[in-house]
């Protein structure tokens, strides 16, 4: 069984590493003391958010009650530690700083160096908009990759695993000058939060992103990566307007004749091949986008459409058998459930057909 992302990055090694570090910045730091109350008898069972932050409220029973003083102290960590570690400095901020906003925000800054602040800044955002905000802007400007990433990651509208930031989903007007200050920043690790905020922003408002996209494809290999990367939920969607961006001709001329399955009963845990004759009738090549969607039924009984890309390739008109192969296995990501499956076949945003397919 694959070990959890829990213990991967809070096994009872790295905290014990951990306290020898803040020994070497903090000589006073009760290292033994903050080892015990850490990894008390329950550690074990709890999950890494629960982690974090029990580690953060043990680590502030041994740290001075001076909040600048402990900033200086967690600051001086950045250059030595990585990983687990790096999670718990910027949480600390989150829980105790937000009565120290003139320290707490240029401390997420630093600390996001060596990890990531993007979650800790969320209450602050939410605080202050327009204020956070303002300090957003100025990362957006800074040497090291990892805070301008940080100033893009950090106000994603829908950031996974992060706290809503309702003023942000609602109006994104205060995030585009920071994803214009990146858009052609040298780090692709930059470029793909901006991508992914923009992604984010397409959810609520999808044409404000269009009219950006619009405006920056074509002027750098950089815009239209990004471009691309932050259309992926349009296009999925099927919006015409995505697809017309990016070359994908009105299907009207496209059909999918003779769509067959080996199975239309599996079990869960089964295979199966599906294939199916793409006819394209139109005078010259086409861009075109294949996907096909499986609504899966949830747990509850609903369903949820997953959709999966085939292909996207300029063709010539004429008729090209497609073979694909699907596994109902269930995922770490993905638990499947029996019951009636709606399958179908997407050609440039337009369903050419479909099945229902019975899992049990």
């Amino acid at each position: 069984m694959p070990e959890k992302l829990k213990d991967i990055l809070f096994p009872l090694e790295k905290v014990k590493l951990f306290a020898d570090i803040l020994t070497e910045v903090y000589p006073g730091f009760n290292s033994t003391g903050f080892v015990n109350t850490v990894c008390d008898e329950k550690w074990g069972q709890r999950e890494l958010k629960e982690k974090m932050r029990h580690t953060t409220l043990s680590l502030h029973q041994f740290l001075p009650k001076d909040f600048p003083k402990t900033v200086e102290i967690l600051k001086a960590l950045v250059p030595k530690v990585t990983g687990f570690e790096a999670i718990v400095l910027p949480d600390y901020i989150e829980v105790y700083g937000m009565g120290y906003w003139d320290i707490s925000l240029p401390a997420l800054g630093e600390l996001t160096k060596c990890g990531s602040s993007e979650f800790a800044v969320r209450p602050f955002l939410n605080k202050d908009l327009e204020g956070a905000m303002k300090f957003m802007d100025r990362w957006a400007d800074d040497k090291d990759f990892k805070v301008r990433r940080f100033a893009s990651e950090g106000c994603r509208p829908r950031l996974p695993w992060g706290m809503g930031v309702p003023a942000l989903k609602n109006d994104p007007a205060l995030i585009l000058p920071v994803l214009e200050k990146l858009k052609n920043d040298p780090e692709e690790f930059v470029r793909k939060s901006v991508a992914n905020n923009l992604n984010d922003i397409s959810k609520d408002h999808p044409n404000l992103v269009l009219d950006i996209c619009e405006r920056w494809q074509g002027n750098s290999k950089e815009t239209d990566w990004i471009v691309k990367h932050a259309c992926r939920t349009l296009l999925k969607q099927g919006n015409k307007r995505a697809m017309l961006l990016f070359g994908f001709a009105n299907p009207d001329k496209m059909q999918i004749e003779n769509l067959k399955f080996t199975n239309l009963t599996p079990k869960i845990g089964d295979e199966i091949y599906f294939s199916f004759d793409f006819k394209l009738e139109t005078e010259n090549k086409q861009k075109v986008r294949m996907e096909y969607i499986i609504h899966f039924v949830k747990s509850s009984g609903k369903t949820s459409p997953k959709v999966f890309q085939m292909k996207e390739v300029e063709m010539k008109p004429g008729i090209y058998p497609v073979s694909k192969k699907h596994s109902f296995k269930n995922l770490s990501t993905r638990k499947h459930f029996v019951g009636e499956h709606k399958f179908e076949i997407v050609v440039n945003g337009e369903v050419k057909a479909d099945a229902t397919i019975q899992l049990i």
